[in-house]
């Protein structure tokens, strides 16, 4: 729905404000009951106070009477219609011949509660002023049994009711007073910024790889701050997804081409590889029997990358196999099991065997002995060492003397296109951790620094794996 078709509270900040000014006027009622009853009472008890100063003068009159002047006088002063003091051994009465012969209501002030209070204040405004009434309060003068006044409700109801409309006048003024400070300090506060996120999130929303404009990182220590750090975060880390994504899809398609010509390529040099295996001379028969080996191995890697981007991950097909083989197989692929310039160290029993995929074993053998290779270069060291546990699990460790990995690049050193040295791919490490976690076990970086690094991957032996 386009903003200038939504209704007023649609908005956070409208709401905010008509809630503020429903709580004040709501706290404003619950100040207004015993209030009104507090006017209420001391209304009367004004009234009972004169009608008490009254009968003093009535007392000092000559045998308790005064003229039917000064009586009215003395009425209207006190604000009541007649008045009547009982004390221990008289009466006294004001305004004897105007004193209806009944009233409508009887009040007592004596003892009140609140709640008597409250609903005596309601009866007062719902009577409209139309009746007489009579209160009994507490006497004031030493010897006073009882002090009773009968008065006309209307000036009461009057001034109740006046005061009630100046209770309301103000408590919407001071609703709207609070409603417009606590709209502008929310506004301000909360509803601003998250307007910032809402902005954000339906920006990222329509355009998700979209970089947008850099804005200033909020410093806020609150809830709110923490939310907008967390977000842009947040979404730069999935637009980075994103990108990654996109680039493994293009990727993808690319080696599926690639993959597909060298294959070609590849039975062209397979067949190569078998015509030199036919020449009778010991150096051709030692080299090519490393480059049959190699070029079949690149054969099947192309078949199992086309058969990976078409279904799941295919399987390790384990079977036992000497673990002293594989090793240095790798190392005589690599070109450094009889090097002169680069020390390969194997300290492989023989009789180990393994169960596992040889082929698949070799390849995290490959990337990882390739990678130690290449970042030391001539006059380096590889050692391959490995030993069984009791449960059957081999554990082949992996050192090198290189200048160690740097701390940046440890977080993420097994996941793909995340790669220590410039110009590689990222991907042989995270090979290594696919085939590991396949055969059942573990990889990990066991200790790295200046002296060197190693890693440590744990195989487990037939009997867990069944």
């Amino acid at each position: 729905m386009p903003e200038h078709y939504r209704p007023f509270t649609s908005s956070l900040r409208s709401r905010l404000l008509i809630l503020t000014f429903i709580f004040v006027m709501g706290v404003s009622v619950f100040v207004y009951l015993p209030s009104i009853a507090t006017f209420r009472q001391d209304y009367i008890e004004t009234r009972l106070e004169n009608a008490q100063i009254a009968v003093l003068a009535l007392e000092e009159a000559p045998n308790n009477m005064v003229s039917p002047d000064l009586e009215q006088r003395l009425l209207r002063q006190s604000g009541v219609i007649a008045i009547i003091v009982r004390r221990e051994d008289k009466s006294l009465v004001l305004g004897f011949d105007v004193m209806p012969d009944e009233v409508n209501a009887t009040y007592d002030l004596r003892n009140p509660s609140l709640g008597m209070l409250i609903m005596e204040a309601f009866d007062t405004l719902e009577a409209g002023g139309n009746r007489v009434i009579r209160v009994i309060g507490d006497p004031m003068l030493p010897g006073t049994r009882l002090l009773e006044v009968t008065m006309d409700e209307a000036g009461l109801y009057r001034a109740l009711a006046n005061y009630s409309n100046n209770i309301l006048v103000l408590a919407i003024l001071t609703s709207l007073f609070t409603g417009i400070l606590v709209y502008l300090a929310l506004h301000w506060m909360l509803v601003r910024p998250m307007r910032r996120v809402k902005d954000r999130i339906v920006a990222f929303r329509r355009q998700p790889e979209a970089v947008p404009k850099r804005s200033r990182e909020s410093r806020r220590p609150d809830e709110i701050g923490l939310v907008e750090r967390e977000l842009v975060r947040m979404q730069d880390e999935l637009r980075q997804n994103l990108r990654q994504k996109s680039h493994l899809a293009a990727l993808g398609e690319a080696v599926a081409k690639i993959n597909h010509d060298l294959r070609n390529i590849l039975a062209t040099a397979q067949l190569a590889s078998d015509a030199l295996q036919r020449v009778d001379h010991p150096g051709v028969q030692r080299v090519s029997r490393r480059l049959v080996s190699a070029v079949s191995r690149a054969v099947a890697l192309c078949e199992s990358t086309i058969r990976h981007g078409k279904a799941d991950d295919p399987l390790p097909e384990k079977r036992w196999s000497s673990l002293l083989d594989i090793v240095r197989d790798v190392a005589m692929s690599l070109g450094i099991l009889d090097a002169d310039e680069f020390t390969f160290d194997c300290a492989v029993d023989d009789d180990l065997q393994i169960y596992a995929d040889p082929e698949q074993l070799h390849r995290v053998l490959l990337n990882l002995c390739r990678n130690a290779h290449e970042v030391q270069g001539a006059g380096g060291r590889v050692a391959v060492s490995a030993r069984r546990d009791s449960d059957g699990t081999v554990h082949i460790t992996v050192t090198d003397s290189g200048p160690g990995i740097p701390e940046h690049v440890r977080p993420s050193l097994f996941k793909a296109f995340s790669s220590a040295r410039a110009g590689g791919t990222g991907l042989g490490l995270a090979t290594a951790r696919d085939i590991v976690l396949a055969h059942g076990g573990q990889i990990g970086l066991e200790e790295t620094g200046p002296d060197g690094t190693t890693f440590v991957m744990c195989i487990p032996g037939e009997e867990a794996d069944d």
